[in-house]
């Protein structure tokens, strides 16, 4: 099969449909991914059946734990190479979507990705907007990263943790900072994906009243000090 044979297969078992014109926007998604990695190290995952596997529908997972079509606008904290803010964008495309990363050179391989894609309501600017839903695969402990991406969400709007099965142990050290930032862990949702052994997390964290203005502090304060 090629790639989007694959990928469309792939995403039917997870009760994803998506239509020729999605794949084609993941395949040329993969391909500008490829290309770019040769001079900028966007990932350590190149292979075919791997990217759309531990990307694409990883990224996807998050309608586990959450109803998309419920959701108008969402932020992806530290997306790095476009994960999982583009291929959510893709596969839900009424979503408007804000991607945050630290790295200007990753910023203009998004812009470039997003025009590429023809994807329109999509962001690589950010501001201190409200949204519905803050995804992130970011790696960093669920407290530290819960002070950067919380503040992000309205009330009553969640952040969703991609994490591995060190996630839980997080989960257990984490009851002050969701206090301190007014949110609690609402779902936990433990699962492998079909080609990948590997234990996943994807933790719910429902914001329940407006976060102090204090947080997040200054950055590199939340990892010295977690909440």
């Amino acid at each position: 099969m090629d790639f989007k044979e694959k990928l469309k297969a792939r995403a039917e078992k997870e009760g994803i449909s998506l239509t020729p014109k999605q794949l084609g926007q993941f395949e040329l998604f993969y391909k500008m991914l490829i290309e770019t990695n040769k001079s900028m190290n966007l990932t350590a995952i190149t292979d075919e059946d791997e990217v759309i596997e531990k990307h694409f529908i990883d990224s996807l997972s998050c309608r586990r734990v959450v109803d998309m079509s419920q959701i108008r606008t969402c932020i992806d904290v530290g997306t790095g190479a476009g994960f999982p803010g583009i291929p959510l964008k893709i596969a839900f495309p009424h979503l408007k979507v804000v991607l945050l990363d630290s790295l200007q050179k990753r910023i203009r391989f998004l812009d470039t990705v997003i025009e590429e894609l023809g994807l329109e309501d999509v962001e690589t600017l950010h501001g201190r907007a409200a949204f519905d839903l803050c995804v992130s695969r970011a790696v960093a402990n669920l407290s530290v990263l819960s002070e950067y991406c919380v503040p992000f969400v309205r009330t009553n709007g969640y952040f969703v943790s991609y994490k591995g099965k060190k996630g839980l142990e997080e989960i257990s050290n984490a009851q002050n900072c969701m206090n301190v930032l007014g949110c609690k862990i609402e779902k936990v949702d433990d699962f492998r994906l079909e080609e990948d052994e590997a234990e996943r997390l994807l933790i719910r964290i429902k914001k329940c009243k407006g976060t102090p203005k204090l947080y997040p502090r200054k950055a590199g304060t939340p990892s010295k000090n977690p909440l």
